[in-house]
């Protein structure tokens, strides 16, 4: 077939742009109902001029192509409105993880080089530190959010007030190249390692597209933001919502009585948390467990949730879905998506298949569990251990000035994850450790998530996790920290030892148990890299 004539042109070609989502929704529903921040929404329409303002404000004093804006704030209006607003200018955004240091703060500042930093007056004390760190700070713009009461202004402008200066009819344009850069995440520290991902256009609308279908959104979609935009961009879901002109209900502090509140007055019929917000409600006190009439899909990832935690959400009336993602693949790459014939399951069956990773998202092009040298696929038999890899365009442009890094995690042309897993005979993954996390004790290789499922199916443990400590017979053997719930009477290491010996093979078991709190990220991830040190000094 000749096609010498047949080329791209403005009529057959756009980049792809998750900011499209936007104009499309303001297109067919200016007046829905697009933001709720505590007593105050927006419509479309006005959400919509308020991202136009913020890029127009953003451009006339010189920010454009290129260049970083980060925003350090809870999950508010203004953070939503720069996932649209700063892309509209060419900018890149860095959304700051808002529960970070003033020395990581200042690393992040530099090394990504931020030219605008807005933030809320919450985090006054912890900017101004973190300002003074640096040879070269970015401007400030500070944000007095209606729903926080006290801090002092720190700014050369308040965010309003600097809205104010932008034009509600800014014309943008669609990138010219999808590749180029949306935004700018930085991991979560679970390796004691940050990285700068870099994010493009393309990915983000895919993603977006991705997890609408994956996860059922619809034009009567309420959203509740549990999860924290800083990671991973939210999962993709400001766009994602906006793809249906779903509602987004914004929560500036997660918490239990916020969370059933917020559920009941504005009927949410959709959230993402880690496993540590779903364990957070199955926990809260009663008295603010409030009864809803109708169901809450609940996506959750970032750890593997352990079966009796889905078991526990199922039955205040939420549908858990179990998803897979870092932040080097806009958040979510896999989704156990669920199969007819499991509905006739017991409850705990269902619970342990859900679980499981499950199969590539929609918009990820290859996945595969693989030797990580000679990149030979494992067999699906659901006990051959490889390393999960993953190929396409939901997959980040690489690590901001680190080629060493980039090119170490695009090994053979697949992204390498570094988490470990099987492929079940039915095809659907499931995750068995981190490389770094796997418990190798006189030869045995013993999943961490192993003991830890047995764990929390201790009537009094709470929380739990499970690493490797230096033996000098072994080599290793498990320890396992715990968390106990509150009403926990007199249970002893003892006790949970003879708990995993009931459930476990005996080699398997914990020589050691710690009982306290456990380190955790600001996205619930536990810090294992933490408690490793913990088991070494031990």
């Amino acid at each position: 077939m000749d096609e010498h004539d047949l080329i791209k042109r403005r009529a057959n070609y756009q980049p792809l742009t998750p900011l499209d989502f936007l104009r499309r929704a303001v297109d067919v529903y200016p007046e829905k109902t697009a933001v709720i921040h505590g007593s105050a929404s927006w419509s479309y329409d006005q959400f919509q001029r308020r991202c136009r303002q913020l890029a127009s404000a953003l451009a006339a004093r010189g920010i454009g192509l290129g260049d970083v804006v980060a925003v350090l704030a809870p999950n508010i209006p203004a953070l939503l409105e720069a996932h649209y607003g700063v892309p509209m200018a060419g900018a890149v955004l860095n959304a700051i993880n808002n529960r970070l240091d003033a020395a990581t703060i200042a690393a992040i500042l530099e090394h990504g080089g931020a030219k605008l930093l807005i933030a809320d007056r919450e985090f006054a004390s912890v900017v101004g530190e973190a300002l003074t760190m640096m040879d070269r700070p970015p401007a400030v713009i500070d944000i007095d959010d209606v729903n926080f009461s006290g801090g002092e202004p720190f700014g050369e402008a308040e965010y309003e007030a600097f809205l104010a200066t932008g034009d509600a009819e800014f014309s943008w344009q669609p990138p010219d190249d999808e590749w180029q850069s949306l935004s700018l995440n930085y991991t979560s520290g679970t390796t004691g390692d940050p990285k700068g991902v870099v994010y493009h256009h393309r990915g983000a609308y895919l993603n977006a597209i991705g997890n609408t279908i994956m996860f059922g959104l619809r034009p009567d979609t309420v959203y509740l933001w549990t999860l924290p935009m800083f990671h991973c961009n939210g999962w993709s879901y400001p766009w994602a919502v906006t793809v249906q002109a779903g509602t987004h209900v914004c929560l500036r502090e997660v918490e239990p009585a916020r969370i059933f509140a917020s559920i009941s007055n504005h009927g949410v019929t959709h959230m993402c948390a880690a496993p540590i917000i779903l364990n957070m409600l199955i926990h809260a006190p009663e008295e603010v467990k409030e009864r809803f009439g109708h169901r809450v899909d609940v996506a959750t990832g970032g750890a593997a949730p352990p079966s009796p935690v889905i078991e526990a959400m199922e039955k205040m009336g939420f549908r858990v879905t179990h998803l897979y993602g870092l932040t080097e693949t806009f958040g979510p790459s896999t989704t156990c998506a669920w199969q007819d014939d499991w509905d006739d399951l017991p409850a705990c069956q269902q619970a342990a298949m859900l679980a499981r990773q499950g199969v590539r998202n929609l918009t990820m092009a290859h996945q595969m569990v693989a030797d990580p040298d000679t990149l030979e696929p494992v067999p699906a038999d659901g006990a051959t251990i490889g390393e999960l890899m993953l190929r396409g365009n939901t997959v980040m442009k690489g690590y901001l000035k680190n080629p060493r890094a980039t090119e170490t995690a695009f090994a053979g042309d697949w992204f390498h994850t570094g988490d470990l897993g099987v492929v079940h005979p039915d095809g659907y993954l499931e995750i068995k450790d981190r490389s770094k996390d796997i418990i190798i004790s006189g030869g045995e290789n013993i999943s961490s998530l192993e003991i830890e499922e047995a764990l929390y199916r201790h009537p009094d443990v709470m929380e739990a996790a499970v690493v490797a400590k230096p033996d000098a017979k072994w080599g290793e053997t498990p320890c396992a920290f715990v968390t106990l719930l509150p009403t926990a009477d007199n249970v002893t290491a003892a006790d949970i030892i003879a708990w995993c010996r009931d459930h476990l093979a005996h080699f398997k078991c914990p020589s050691e148990v710690v009982f306290g709190p456990l380190p955790k990220t600001s996205t619930g991830k536990i810090q294992k890299y933490v408690l490793r040190r913990q088991a070494e000094d031990n």
